[in-house]
């Protein structure tokens, strides 16, 4: 956690935000004891230093026990080097001008307390974890009820955040250290998805779309008996079966949730449909099959492939593409193509 302590926190709060985006953020006054908050791994300081308050405050911060000493950035507003000698006698381990943009301010942070990282590789594992957490949610709520769509949208901008700061390769490596198999694979189809959106050069209302899907697309899953859905190798026919109902369950879960688009609706039911009529679970053909669903069918066998488990020794982006190219006829050509474009690099 990083603390911004300020002296006015209407003024603080584009700071407070960009600094969010790589650690969780607390907003304290200099009336702050620090008795009360719990370990921080530093404090960003936007305080009038000549105030008496802000120095006490300061001066308590230093002396607070069980705490080592905390990377403090003082940020200052004065031209003089009064400004940075007053700073760095009240602890200061860097001072900076607080007329610095945000995104700079927290650059300069990211380099005082977690210096063998880059902002990107923060970015991600926190928007990694946001995700995350929207899953956990939606996947408790749907074993017995609806999904709270209003969450589901607070969880697509993390993805999408993510993938334009760090990149697929960086997604990748930060979701396959999930040990939950479905949750790992719906966070790599989300990743995947939006990284594929984001090469088609797609519209930022399109991108959300597909994000969106992607996101719920197994939502059925929450229902599945866990020996069948966690089994280690080949599933019998029986529990085949009983897998496959995942799609028209998630389907019908989102419809009575309320506030589902039909795109995202469609998707869920229809990921697993080919072009050549021999998916599940409506035996769909290629005029029936919209564009999004086969956008969402690539990204999600690709994801089925380079899964991490640990019975199953995870395919290569080249070993992958080969077997999504191998499915012509029942995947598009063109859109396998250009979904090799969006992956190249990834490992």
């Amino acid at each position: 956690m990083i603390v911004v302590v300020t002296d006015r926190p209407d003024r603080s709060q584009p700071l407070a935000e960009a600094v969010d985006a790589v650690a969780e953020c607390r907003v304290v006054g200099i009336d702050e004891t620090w008795e009360r908050i719990g370990p921080f791994r530093g404090v960003i300081a936007d305080v009038t230093l000549s105030r008496p308050e802000a120095k006490r405050c300061l001066r308590r911060l230093a002396i607070r026990p069980g705490q080592h000493k905390t990377p403090l950035i003082c940020l200052t507003r004065g031209s003089g080097q009064g400004a940075f000698t007053e700073a760095r006698n009240l602890g200061a381990t860097l001072c900076l001008s607080a007329l610095a943009e945000p995104r700079m301010l927290v650059g300069s942070l990211v380099r005082e307390i977690w210096p063998e990282k880059s902002v990107a590789d923060l970015v991600v594992t926190r928007e990694a974890q946001r995700a995350g957490t929207l899953m956990t949610n939606m996947f408790a709520a749907a074993q017995t009820g609806t999904v709270d769509m209003p969450s589901v949208e607070r969880g697509i901008a993390p993805v999408l955040d993510a993938i334009h700061e760090g990149g697929l390769s960086r997604w990748l490596d930060e979701v396959w250290a999930y040990d939950d198999v479905t949750f790992q694979h719906c966070l790599l189809v989300s990743g995947i998805a939006a990284a594929f959106a984001q090469s088609l050069g797609l519209s930022s209302s399109d991108k959300q779309l597909l994000t969106r899907a992607a996101l719920v697309h197994d939502v059925g899953k929450s229902r599945i008996p866990h020996a069948i859905l966690n089994k280690p190798g080949r599933l019998d026919d029986d529990e085949r079966t009983v897998m496959q109902t995942h799609a028209p369950i998630g389907h019908d879960i989102l419809s009575e949730s309320g506030g589902c688009d039909a795109v995202t609706l469609a998707v869920t039911r229809h990921h697993h449909e080919m072009l050549d009529g021999s998916g599940y679970p409506d035996g769909l053909h290629a005029h029936e099959i919209g564009d999004p669903v086969r956008l969402l069918t690539i990204c999600d066998i690709y994801a089925a492939l380079i899964e991490r488990r640990p019975y199953k020794v995870p395919m290569t982006t080249r070993e992958a593409l080969s077997i999504l190219s191998g499915m012509e006829g029942r995947l598009e050509g063109g859109l396998v193509q250009a979904f090799g474009r969006a992956v190249k690099g990834a490992p």
